[in-house]
């Protein structure tokens, strides 16, 4: 079985040091009023596949540059081209369907995970996002099994996400602390912020001459 502690070795290699004290937490169940969990069950019950879709040309030629320097820096992470595409396409989609910031999701699945699908941390959180099983039970049909699958581990963990911000009025410090189950606790967020500059892109368009 694949720790989050084991998991963690591997955010050495991005200049990254292991969490202390909440590495090892996950979410915390807490109360939902049924109308915070009749809106997170509609948020992750639609599983169309995520298929980009854009408004241009230029908007659809930013996005295949976006994926080509992404696939190159996840690289060590993952060795096949095919799998890169796939995963880094669902993190795209989920990511805007959440109203996140994409470079802040896989900086949260690098330290959560070091992009392992199958990790598993001593808290039983599982999958890319580490997603509790209890979050099944609240809002999904109460297969945990199913948090290892790809695009429902990172639909569950980019609604999640999505709702701790909400609750903590966009403060992503807290929001991350609560995601991680240290809420006001440093280390979580920060390493989380420190992982996402490795993710941050800023598109450098080719010249007009060049552009097909």
């Amino acid at each position: 079985m694949i720790t989050r502690r084991s998991c963690l070795r591997g955010v050495a290699g991005f200049g990254l040091l292991p969490l202390a004290g909440g590495a090892l937490a996950g979410q915390l169940e807490e109360p939902l009023g049924d109308s915070v969990r009749s809106a997170l069950s509609s948020a992750i019950a639609n599983a169309a596949p995520p298929v980009p879709e854009f408004p241009s040309t230029e908007a659809r030629l930013a996005y295949l540059r976006w994926l080509q320097a992404m696939s190159t820096r996840l690289m060590r992470r993952k060795t096949s081209f095919n799998e890169r595409k796939e995963f880094l396409q669902t993190v795209w989609y989920e990511s805007r369907r959440a109203g996140l910031d994409t470079s802040l999701v896989l900086g949260l699945i690098q330290v959560e995970s070091a992009f392992r699908k199958f990790a598993v941390s001593v808290a039983g959180a599982r999958g890319y996002m580490q997603v509790m099983p209890f979050w099944s039970r609240l809002i999904g049909d109460g297969d945990p099994g199913k948090l290892f699958h790809m695009q429902t581990n990172l639909r569950f963990g980019c609604v999640i996400l999505r709702h701790y911000i909400d609750r903590e009025r966009g403060d992503l410090f807290m929001a991350l602390g609560r995601y991680n189950g240290s809420r006001g606790r440093a280390p979580y967020p920060d390493a989380v912020f420190a992982a996402q500059r490795h993710w941050q892109w800023r598109d450098l368009p080719p010249p007009a001459g060049e552009r097909s």
